[in-house]
């Protein structure tokens, strides 16, 4: 048996007039009702978890919707689990659930870039190809996935990569693990090793994201410090940032915050190649941890993880550098 879980997003909207653009309207059942041949590839449970589009989507929800796909994981008689959802929040609650659950069963995400009033409403298509990826053999052990556009992406690496395009989501530098052909599952690649999984009882919060651009300055990361746990720096290529932004560093380490060293960049990985003032290998070298190959969000959802073990020091680094 799969259970759907229906969290909302675009998958479930339609135009409304009095709104001017697209609301949520349709229930998980509705779209199941849409969605023809289903019954042909699994037995599912329908489970109406919320109706909230993307940019609703909370760290305590996404937690939540954690707890709920651990309980339904547990149960025998269940065999993976899809979750609809809105796509410009998907791809960090996928990983949050790549990070902090078992890769045994699947958890594959789904949701649409046109809304049920749209010419090609993409919602049932996608719902299908979920069902078909959770049901397929060859998905225990990949964890969670996302299925969208007839292309299978483990949660690990993929991103939301263009605003309104149906193959919106892609992997940069590595592609889906898996396409939906014609009905068939078909697997192209294995996972790296994993890492170890971080399930800590409540995430650690607030972890803010602050971005270098040029001529960025001190300001927002001392406004961070004031309140946040942690910051995830989105630094340019390697991991550079302005000059300008290096005291504003220094003062998260004087205080005993993480600050770690991402890349605003989507392939690729950040490193110390640069020694000059604001180089990675300066902010290294000061105490910075780097995130080696995770995008901002996927570094932000660690860190939240960690801390919220209770992590510090080298464990700390270890999580992203070991």
């Amino acid at each position: 048996m799969i259970v759907l879980l229906f969290t909302g997003g675009t998958i479930s909207m339609r135009y409304d007039p009095s709104a001017g653009g697209a609301v949520p309207a349709l229930s998980g059942r509705e779209i199941l009702e849409a969605t023809r041949g289903i019954e042909r590839v699994a037995c599912v449970e329908v489970e109406e978890w919320g109706a909230f589009p993307g940019p609703h989507m909370t760290v305590e929800r996404m937690w939540a919707l954690r707890e709920r796909i651990a309980w339904h994981l547990a149960r025998p008689e269940v065999e993976g689990v899809v979750v609809t959802h809105g796509t410009d929040s998907l791809e960090e609650s996928a990983y949050l659930m790549a990070r902090s659950l078992p890769e045994e069963k699947p958890i594959v995400f789904t949701g649409a870039m046109r809304n049920a009033s749209d010419l090609g409403w993409d919602g049932p298509a996608n719902l299908l190809d979920a069902v078909r990826v959770a049901a397929s053999p060859g998905a225990r052990g990949y964890g969670a996935m996302v299925a969208i556009s007839g292309r299978v992406f483990t949660a690990l690496d993929v991103t939301k990569a263009h605003t309104h395009l149906l193959d919106a989501f892609e992997s940069p530098g590595v592609g889906p693990v898996a396409v939906v052909d014609d009905g068939t599952v078909i697997f192209r690649r294995a996972l790296p090793p994993v890492l170890p999984r971080l399930a800590p009882d409540a995430p650690a919060l607030p972890i803010d994201i602050v971005y270098s651009w040029t001529g960025a300055d001190e300001r927002l990361l001392d406004a961070s410090r004031q309140s946040a746990r942690g910051v995830v720096l989105a630094a340019m290529g390697r991991g550079n940032i302005p000059p300008a932004m290096v005291p504003a560093v220094q003062r998260w380490i004087d205080d005993g915050k993480p600050v770690v060293i991402s890349s605003r960049v989507h392939r690729g990985r950040v490193g110390e190649t640069y020694g000059y003032p604001g180089g990675g290998r300066r902010l290294h070298e000061m105490g910075a941890i780097l995130a080696i190959g995770r995008r901002p969000p996927q570094a932000r959802i660690d860190l939240m993880l960690a801390l919220g073990l209770g992590m510090d020091g080298e464990a700390l680094r270890a999580v992203f550098e070991g």
